[in-house]
């Protein structure tokens, strides 16, 4: 039997999960003994291609392609984990929440301060991904199994968390890894 293979993607959010990933430092040499990677920003995979025991989903579902994506994460991941804020309650990108999408484009391509549209139009190409009317945490689109706090966690709290899973066991985080005080 080969190695457990996990597959993490990053919707709307900042990547700063993904750094807090190769902030283990040189345990990631060791990850890479315990894991094989399938799609994933670190090596650039773009889709799912087999099934995965464990896959880390950092920010929230702010268009279609996010949505499309962390579907498709649950159903080829075992176990399912939102990683950070974003993904855990939308976090900075739920900001828009408070106001109509209508009002937030606007303001980002026809009224904001710093803008030039000389087409006074709002960008509507089919490649852009079609916003949704707010920014979702990630199990309130799918059933997530595990939720790590923190912007970003701290890397030992995603570390702890990996082996805990690919071990089988339980994931149960010390108040050490998780505290924010």
């Amino acid at each position: 039997m080969g190695k457990p293979i996990i597959a993490t993607t990053s919707l709307a959010g900042c990547f700063g999960c993904h750094m807090s990933i190769l902030d283990i430092d040189d345990r990631i040499l060791k990850l890479f003994e315990l894991i094989d990677f399938d799609r994933s920003p670190i090596n650039d995979i773009k889709h799912i291609s087999q099934r995965c025991a464990v896959g880390l989903v950092e920010g929230g579902c702010a268009n279609e392609e996010n949505v499309v994506v962390l579907q498709e994460f649950r159903q080829n991941c075992d176990v399912l984990v939102s990683v950070g804020d974003c993904a855990t309650m939308g976090g900075i990108p739920a900001l828009r929440n408070t106001i109509s999408l209508k009002e937030c484009l606007d303001e980002a391509y026809l009224n904001g301060p710093t803008v030039f549209n000389a087409t006074g139009k709002v960008p509507d190409s089919e490649d852009i991904p079609l916003l949704l009317n707010k920014v979702y945490p990630c199990h309130e689109v799918v059933k997530m199994d595990y939720h790590l706090p923190g912007c970003p966690p701290p890397a030992d709290a995603i570390w702890e968390a990996l082996v805990a899973l690919l071990n089988g066991k339980p994931l149960e985080l010390p108040y050490e890894l998780i505290k924010y005080d």
